[in-house]
């Protein structure tokens, strides 16, 4: 009898083992579906926002870049809800990760195609260089500069989660550039400069662009063609606010 009660016992307590692993998959499983559930509703929201950028007049070039990347997978946990609005979020420090249709403008402006070499200064979180990244190719390289060492950490997991092989991030002083790669095919900057960083001139390739936004509380975004011979042409494409760039050659 007593050995009877000691092997009840035994497989009440296994029975109770065994409730416990049901729940757990239980709930890993619905867990599972929420997450699936989520990304599905992420994903609607992102082809939404892309169909605004087009009515906006986008290439459908840059329009098929966006929409290959998850822009929710680029702002901290607390802004992912934000993520498909067309507006700056707040990533810390400060910065900000600028509205899809400014990324969608600069691109647009700067002529990015398969191949060619990018220098970028602000990287924020990553998401411009990874829209940059898709446009380039498996061909072409995106090298970005951030100063806040956090901010470089964050845009290297982030990159690096969403599978961007062809992009660099550089803990730099990005208002010097970065001499390393140069001569770069493009140069994009995130940041309003007080004026245009010689640096940045100097190492943009003949037959280059840049986009750069300068001044201080009233900015234009400034575009310049450097031609074959080394000539500079500027031309301003509209006013624009943006977070200041720091370092040598900035505020």
């Amino acid at each position: 009898m007593p050995e009877r009660e000691e092997e009840k016992g035994q497989y009440r307590v296994g029975s109770e083992e065994d409730r416990g692993k049901e729940n757990h998959i239980e709930k890993k499983g619905r867990k599972k579906q929420e997450d699936k559930e989520e990304l599905h509703k992420l994903e609607e929201m992102r082809e939404r926002l892309i169909r605004g950028l087009e009515i906006q007049g986008t290439s459908e070039r840059v329009l098929k870049a966006m929409l290959r990347v998850p822009r929710h997978m680029f702002v901290p946990e607390y802004a992912k809800k934000g993520a498909y609005i067309d507006t700056p979020l707040d990533i810390g420090f400060g910065q900000t990760i600028s509205a899809p249709h400014m990324v969608a403008i600069m691109c647009d402006l700067l002529e990015l195609s398969e191949g060619l070499k990018v220098l970028e200064i602000g990287t924020g979180s990553g998401y411009n260089a990874a829209v940059m990244g898709e446009l380039v190719g498996k061909s072409g390289h995106v090298y970005t500069i951030e100063r806040i060492e956090s901010l470089v950490n964050f845009a290297r997991e982030n990159l690096n989660k969403a599978g961007y092989e062809n992009v660099t991030v550089l803990l730099e002083d990005g208002s010097i550039g970065y001499s390393g790669y140069a001569p770069y095919d493009r140069v994009a900057v995130t940041c309003a400069a007080p004026d245009i960083p010689k640096p940045l001139l100097e190492q943009l390739k003949p037959g280059g662009i840049m986009v750069i936004p300068v001044g201080n509380y009233v900015q234009d975004l400034i575009r310049i063609k450097k031609d074959n011979e080394g000539n500079v042409h500027k031309e301003t494409r509209g006013g624009v606010v943006f977070v200041p760039l720091r370092g040598k050659f900035g505020f």
